[in-house]
């Protein structure tokens, strides 16, 4: 299987790099229209720089194509791959608006091309783990979920990210991992509630969610944060707790209640799965749908739901008030 990569920035370095190693796939291409770039990675991944994905196209011919652009340039260079008849993974979010979400899957289903997108979360084996905890009952009934993901603010290496028309903000761009997760995890989004602080040097947003089923998630996203970045969750339930914290030594911990409520006792599961990249996970999936026909783990019509319930958080925190979906 023949793919390239459209953008050689940071994303565009880890898919590279990730097809770079994979067995039966060869990496054709890689293009930006900063040409030192595209050349310093194709020298990094033994494959041929170019300056446009028209030119790579002509010249490669890959079955797939990968775009991982700013945010703002999704919509644009997924139609154009569509264009060209290329299957197409593309990171997240899809777009910036659900419309646009929307109107690029149907675009892609009208070409006849299958359309991946890059909600990595689901392939953390963390956070696999304890959607599997879950959905076995391990917890009881979910009443209340927290997430929260901070770091550096990624503006002050790429101002496109400080521009809310072209990234989204920290809601779009980076809490839209943990919406995706918890929708993943817990079902289908009834009400959004969303306070948003944005200033030159920090964007901070505290989201609540209220699903079908009763449970309430609280998601905190905040670029600014003064340390290294980091990602947590936790789960509570009728039968016990799970929690998650990228900052331990130990980072997945589930906590049976016990059946007659002596504090003093709980079952302790401390364990950190064995590591591989997700995103070589993630992307080994996607390639294997399009080989063999089947439905991947996230689909576009997920992709196209993160972006509804990240839109609807953006309107909250405009209005005040809570949005019902």
């Amino acid at each position: 299987m023949k793919v390239a990569v459209v953008g050689c920035g940071g994303m565009g370095s880890i898919h590279a790099h990730s097809y770079a190693k994979m067995p039966a796939v060869k990496l054709v291409g890689v293009c930006d229209i900063r040409m030192e770039m595209a050349e310093e990675l194709a020298g990094e991944t033994g494959t041929t720089a170019f300056g446009s994905l028209e030119a790579m196209i002509t010249a490669v011919d890959p079955d797939v194509v990968s775009i991982t652009l700013p945010s703002y340039l999704h919509k644009d260079y997924v139609c154009k791959a569509a264009d060209f008849g290329k299957h197409i993974i593309c990171e997240k979010p899809l777009a910036l608006t659900s419309n646009d979400a929307e109107e690029i899957s149907r675009y892609c289903e009208h070409k006849g091309v299958q359309l991946y997108v890059g909600h990595v979360v689901r392939f953390f084996p963390e956070y696999v783990r304890m959607k599997q905890e879950i959905d076995a009952g391990r917890v009881g009934r979910v009443g209340v979920a927290h997430a929260r993901r901070v770091g550096e603010h990624p503006g002050n290496k790429s101002l496109w990210f400080k521009e809310m028309e072209k990234s989204g903000g920290v809601i779009l761009d980076l809490m839209v991992h943990d919406i995706d997760y918890m929708r993943w995890t817990l079902g289908e989004v009834k009400s959004v509630y969303c306070l948003n602080h944005r200033d030159e040097k920090m964007d901070y947003a505290l989201v609540t969610l209220v699903f079908h089923n009763g449970t309430i998630a609280n998601l905190e996203g905040f670029w600014g944060y003064p340390g290294s970045f980091r990602t947590s969750a936790e789960f509570a339930g009728s039968k016990g707790i799970i929690q998650n914290d990228s900052m331990a030594s130990q980072s997945l911990h589930i906590r049976k209640a016990s059946v007659n409520f002596d504090r003093s006792k709980f079952a302790e599961v401390p364990q950190s799965p064995g590591y591989k990249s997700p995103y070589d996970l993630e992307l080994a999936h996607f390639l294997a749908c399009i080989q063999e026909q089947q439905e991947p783990r996230v689909t576009a019509k997920d992709a196209c739901q993160a972006v509804r319930i990240a839109e609807a958080a953006l309107e909250s925190a405009r209005t005040g008030n809570v949005v019902m979906l």
